[in-house]
């Protein structure tokens, strides 16, 4: 067997371990960010919604229109939606109205950071939403994982 070919095999078996591995990490790794930042969206809305009328004052401030609605609305959705994720209920549509949210974040408290997304991608990661909108995509994306109340429904209803 030639050297090229025993390269390729070992690094071919290391790739395939290494998939094997990644692969198995999925679901708690989906369980984590689910656990972590669906408590975060619930506190963050939660903050929002006890103190409304700072949010709203913040919002007026944005020029968003309607403000006290948009608060109650915003903290409404971080606050329920927060807590479908950390369930796993239903979280492909929890995950939507959440990116909405964190895009409208963006779009009106990121403004700058939003429009440097390439040019000072620093900024843009860094913001606030960023990491809130990258968590909401992964489980709108991939699903809550094995360990989520919407796997547990979907078993039940077919046994």
């Amino acid at each position: 067997m030639s050297e090229d070919s025993k390269l390729k095999r070992g690094w071919l078996g290391l790739n395939e371990g290494l998939a094997r591995i990644g692969s198995s990490l999925v679901d708690p790794v989906l369980l984590l960010i689910r656990f972590y930042w669906g408590w975060q969206f619930f506190l963050t809305g939660k903050g929002k919604l006890m103190n409304l009328d700072g949010t709203a004052e913040f919002f007026g401030e944005l020029g968003l229109p309607l403000p006290k609605f948009q608060a109650m609305m915003a903290g409404g959705v971080e606050c329920v939606g927060g807590l479908l994720l950390l369930a796993g209920l239903c979280s492909r549509l929890a995950a939507l109205p959440l990116i909405v949210v964190m895009m409208v974040a963006y779009a009106t408290a990121h403004v700058e950071e939003l429009k440097g997304m390439f040019s000072d991608s620093d900024a843009f990661v860094t913001a606030a939403p960023f990491l809130f909108l990258l968590a909401s995509v992964l489980v709108f994306v991939f699903g809550p994982g094995r360990y989520s109340a919407d796997v547990l429904l979907l078993k039940s209803r077919r046994a």
